[in-house]
């Protein structure tokens, strides 16, 4: 039998889904570690210019409120309907919940997880038998410095996300011919064109390719800059057959997610303006040809092939769970699910969906609430039904 009440619980990643694993962890009396690889909220940060789909009400939670309202109990949170950009929600509300007095002794900053394992055990010992679950997992932890060090756990939660690991270009979700020696020139994520990026994009040639709601928000934010300098083009490439790119849901309970929508497809759409839509189309090879020369693109467009000369390329081709830290651990690949056949292994947040790119914070809270009611056996422990509003 596994152990009935783990004690040592490690969590990693300090995003939203993590510092509020942390923070129940804690309200439970488990002693908790966070290892961070960055800053509080590091992916967060990174699209920190967009604003989020869903009200500030929605991604907070009230265990997160009350932990910084006892510190002060004046703290000013933002309205309950406010749309806040990434920046803003870490601003306003991970910041300084990972540095509550709750959890900021817990919480590692700039301390990466490399690998984990079971002390004693390989991936292939003992599949499916609950006996795994008597030895503790060992972590291999770098710090700021470069060192090296073990840490044990008892159980692992996996809040790591998925934004640090882009996806391909090329047909079949490999790289295109040249991309992986071009990789680091390309923008994989969600450039801030308007703001500090706009001088690298302004009077170019963008080509941009994906049919998500990071392409939608690229291309938008290049129309807009293109409405300043006229100067500036975008081509967008899309494996899509449909002529609007990105798909609406039906009665959108997210309007500012379907506002998005409509506009991109309006540019995919209408015969003016400085975008240029094609779909059918899978990227065959790229060529970077130097900082002042920018890059050709060879695509298969609905069956013809197509080469492009581009100063700039923005691949907002979506995002893949890293499960190399995982390699000697029995994990399998099953989306939305926390549970693992590895016993006291749990996989939240964004990483949990896998390539389904519709996780919202709700889901993550759901399931750090599911995931505590799995570990202390309580099936109707929620915290966030006891705790009060602050």
């Amino acid at each position: 039998m596994a152990r009935a009440d783990p004690r040592r619980i490690a969590v990693l990643g300090a995003g939203p889904i993590g510092l509020e694993a942390a923070l129940y962890a804690r309200r439970l009396g488990f002693a908790a570690i966070v290892f961070e690889r960055g800053r509080p909220g590091e992916y967060v940060q990174r699209w920190g210019h967009v604003r989020m789909f869903t009200p500030f009400a929605a991604n907070a939670t009230r265990l997160g409120r009350a932990a910084l309202r006892v510190d002060d109990p004046q703290f000013e949170f933002p309205a309950d309907a406010d749309f806040t950009t990434g920046r803003e929600h870490v601003a306003a509300y991970l910041d300084p919940l990972a540095h509550c007095s709750a959890l900021v002794d817990c919480i590692q900053l700039e301390t990466q997880v490399l690998h984990i394992g079971r002390r004693g055990l390989l991936a292939d010992d003992l599949p499916g038998d609950p006996a795994r679950g008597k030895q503790p997992f060992r972590l291999l932890v770098r710090d700021a410095r470069g060192r090296e060090r073990i840490a044990e756990a008892d159980v692992v939660l996996d809040c790591t996300g998925t934004y640090g690991q882009h996806r391909w270009l090329g047909d079949g979700g490999i790289p295109a011919a040249g991309e992986l020696a071009a990789e680091s020139q390309i923008a994989y994520g969600l450039d801030d064109v308007l703001g500090e990026r706009r001088g690298i994009h302004a009077g170019k040639n963008v080509l941009v390719v994906g049919a998500g709601y990071s392409a939608a928000t690229t291309v938008c934010n290049l129309a807009r800059l293109a409405e300043e300098n006229s100067a500036t083009w975008v081509v967008w490439l899309a494996r899509c057959s449909s002529t609007q790119p990105i798909k609406r849901i039906a009665s959108d309970p997210l309007k500012e997610r379907d506002r998005l929508a409509v506009r991109a497809n309006t540019l995919a759409t209408r015969p003016d303006g400085n975008v240029e839509f094609h779909n059918q189309c899978s990227v065959d090879a790229i060529e970077f040809l130097g900082s002042d020369k920018g890059f050709r693109v060879n695509a298969r467009c609905a069956g013809k092939t197509k080469t492009w000369e581009a100063d700039r390329v923005v691949a907002n081709v979506g995002y893949s769970p890293d499960t190399g830290l995982c390699r000697e651990l029995q994990v399998n690949d099953r989306p939305k699910s926390v549970r693992q056949p590895e016993p006291n292994y749990y996989i939240l947040g964004a990483k949990s969906f896998g390539r389904d790119s519709s996780f919202l914070l709700r889901d993550g809270f759901e399931q750090v609430r599911e995931v505590f009611a799995l570990i202390t056996g309580n099936s109707d422990l929620n915290l966030y039904e006891q705790g009060k509003r602050a």
